[in-house]
Parts: structure tokens; sequence; C-alpha cells
């Protein structure tokens, strides 16, 4: 049961961790074919080292999951963190650039 709910988290902060990259990715694109889209582009060059970084630790807290019990604890805890803080950095990031329609 602890394993079940370790892949779930597991895979939910990979999702989360992806939803911040394509972000970024959109955004950057968007700026760079935008004339006086620099500053966004240089924002988003800052941001990718969280992306990577909690990309990086969610997959490997998915990895841990295919361990014992141990291991599942470590990476519901990897997991957890590396989505929350990948969600907290979308959000940012959104906000920031958000048009008002």
């Amino acid at each position: 049961m602890l394993n079940l709910i370790a892949v779930i988290i597991a895979i939910a902060a990979v999702v989360a961790t992806l939803a911040h990259v394509g972000y970024l990715a959109l955004l950057n694109s968007a700026a760079r074919k935008r004339a006086g889209g620099s500053p966004i582009a240089k924002y988003v060059q800052s941001r990718w080292p969280i992306a990577g970084i909690t990309t990086a630790v969610a997959l490997v807290a998915w990895l841990l999951t295919s361990g014992g019990g141990f291991a599942d604890v470590v990476a519901i805890l990897l997991a957890g963190g590396s989505g929350v803080t990948a969600t907290k950095a979308l959000q940012s990031t959104q906000q920031r650039y958000r048009t008002e329609q």
C-alpha cells in the first residue's frame, strides 16, 4: 500500500515539474519571437535551474519507488518536496506574466 502511495505521489511530482518546464519553454519561445522580449527571456533563463533540479529530484523519487519500505518513504518526501516546489515556481511565473483580459 505504501508503494502505491509513493508511486502516485512520484508521478504527480513528475507531472508538476514537467508542467513547469513546459510553461518555461513556451514562455521562452514567445519571448524570443517578440521584439522587446529579452527581459522575459532573461527571467526564463534564471528559472531553468530550479525547473531542472525539481524534475531530476522527481525522477529520482520515482526510481526509488522500486525499492523497499524505507525507499518508499524517502521517495514520498523527495517527490512531495519537488512537486510542491515546482508548483509554487510555476504559479510564481504565471502570476508574474499574467495578463488581464
